[in-house]
């Protein structure tokens, strides 16, 4: 009875089921992956743009203006190919903060890294604007460069400026004063300027300045070379005012120079005393000096300033006529003209009328 009841119990129970694995589907594990693949490809390109290939590029300069937006700054820098891109920057910048941008000039490397550029940007403007009016003196040029840049950077100018390592094509043999032969105009400096190279290119900026007002290092007007035709339109920036005075100014000049009469300048008595305007008296008159035009006939030794484009133009381009004598009779810079000198008297009691 157990033997039958056994086997019936082995022969009417089921057989255990196996247990199958689920396999994964399909289309979460391209999911999985195709998550991994953009994560990878992110990744990468934020490295890419952080830290990019090739190392520095050359220094390129931007302006900040005031009020100028943070993106109109990055945007300009990729522009520049300062940054590979704007807002990747800027997601850089959600990580380690976003620098006030002061107003100024910036020299960054092209090519450069996010943390270098968020560096500079951090640091405030590195590079120097310096503004060279035209009537500048080589002095006053110096005196400007120790305020704004600094004491040791203007002294090495000073000394690139008179030791003769940077020529001038205008200058004669043997010349190491490179008055008057500088362009005026906006120099920037970066940290990586030298004051040698900042010479050079003031002296670069000159030759085409001269060159496009037809004064070449090898012109010659009224029996003077290059060298005294910068002097004499140095005479001219000072003398003339404006514009408008300029070539008539230039006349008088060679007026004078040719019949052998003292320039009578009050600039070169200026130019002598070390002084920028002011009144020139007769005690000034009497003063020592070889640049003093009303004790000497002939030109200064040297230009006493930095020339305009309008003052060379007007030296090798004056007004013809029969002059020899100026004077101011309008504050707003006009002056009125003579040949005798019972005109200038006349003119010179009009310009006492209006309280000039």
């Amino acid at each position: 009875m157990s033997d039958v009841t056994a086997e019936q119990s082995t022969s009417t129970t089921p057989p255990p089921r196996r247990r199958h694995r689920r396999r994964p589907r399909k289309w979460l594990i391209g999911a999985i992956g195709s998550v991994v693949l953009l994560l990878v490809i992110g990744v990468s390109w934020y490295e890419v743009h952080v830290h990019p290939f090739g190392g520095p590029g050359t220094p390129v300069t931007i302006h900040v203006t005031t009020g100028e937006s943070y993106t109109a700054v990055t945007a300009a820098m990729a522009q520049d190919g300062v940054i590979s891109d704007g807002f990747s920057l800027k997601v850089f910048n959600l990580i380690h903060g976003t620098p006030t941008v002061l107003p100024g000039f910036y020299t960054l490397p092209k090519n450069s890294t996010f943390q270098a550029a968020h560096d500079v940007l951090a640091s405030g403007p590195n590079t120097t604007a310096l503004v060279i009016p035209s009537g500048f003196t080589l002095k006053e040029v110096v005196a400007r460069l120790k305020s704004e840049v600094s004491v040791s950077y203007a002294s090495a100018t000073a000394t690139a400026l008179s030791d003769g390592s940077v020529q001038s094509p205008y200058a004669p043999a043997g010349t190491t004063n490179l008055e008057g032969l500088i362009a005026p105009g906006t120099y920037l400096i970066p940290p990586s300027l030298t004051p040698k190279a900042l010479v050079q290119t003031m002296v670069m900026r000159f030759n085409h300045l001269a060159a496009s007002a037809g004064l070449l290092p090898s012109t010659t007007y009224g029996g003077l070379n290059s060298y005294q035709l910068v002097t004499v339109a140095s005479v001219v920036e000072k003398e003339g005012y404006i514009t408008a005075n300029m070539p008539k100014v230039a006349r008088v000049i060679f007026n004078r120079l040719a019949v052998n009469m003292p320039l009578q300048m009050d600039a070169t008595v200026l130019y002598a005393l070390g002084q920028d305007g002011g009144p020139v008296n007769h005690a000034t008159e009497s003063y020592r000096s070889p640049y003093n035009s009303y004790l000497n006939h002939g030109l200064p030794p040297t230009p006493i300033c930095t020339a305009s484009k309008a003052a060379l133009e007007a030296t090798v381009n004056p007004t013809p006529g029969t002059w020899l004598y100026f004077t101011l009779v309008e504050k707003s810079g006009t002056e009125a003209f003579a040949s005798t000198f019972q005109e200038q008297l006349a003119n010179e009691k009009i310009a006492a009328s209006r309280g000039l």
